[in-house]
């Protein structure tokens, strides 16, 4: 049966090849897909930094408040919880916080100022400057 077909000239044709037109249109589609999941992602990215922020400035904290109760007092900048402080005659003996530099999720210094006991730690947030909204705002602990 298959050599009449062949003789007689029927071929039925079992795969479509897809046209340009329709390879078009499902690159369109599988574009609009990744920029929406970049957007997403991205936006993922940095809510997590934040948090990791928040968390920098807890642990920060709470090395703060262990040197306080060994000094009496607050270091005048944030080396005196790595390194013994000349000020403390009860520091350590082990630092407050095992890491070198204090860097926040992007990978700048965590701010610091003591202005007579009064503390503020905080982090700049994504774009390194004061003030600023949405992800560029400064992260404290009081958030």
């Amino acid at each position: 049966m298959n050599s009449a077909r062949c003789k007689v000239g029927f071929f039925v044709r079992s795969q479509r090849g897809m046209t340009l037109l329709e390879i078009m249109i499902v690159l369109a589609i599988i574009g609009t897909i990744a920029t929406l999941l970049m957007k997403n992602l991205g936006g993922a990215q940095e809510k997590a930094k934040v948090k990791q922020a928040k968390i920098g400035l807890g642990n920060v904290h709470q090395a703060l408040q262990m040197y306080y109760n060994d000094c009496g007092n607050y270091p005048e900048n944030l080396d005196g919880l790595v390194q013994k402080d000349a000020k403390c005659s009860n520091w350590g003996p082990d630092p407050y916080i095992a890491k070198k530099k204090l860097l926040d999720s992007w990978t700048r210094e965590f701010v610091y100022t003591n202005e007579n006991g009064n503390i503020v730690l905080k982090s700049y947030g994504k774009d390194g400057k004061e003030g600023g909204d949405g992800y560029n705002a400064d992260i404290t602990l009081d958030e």
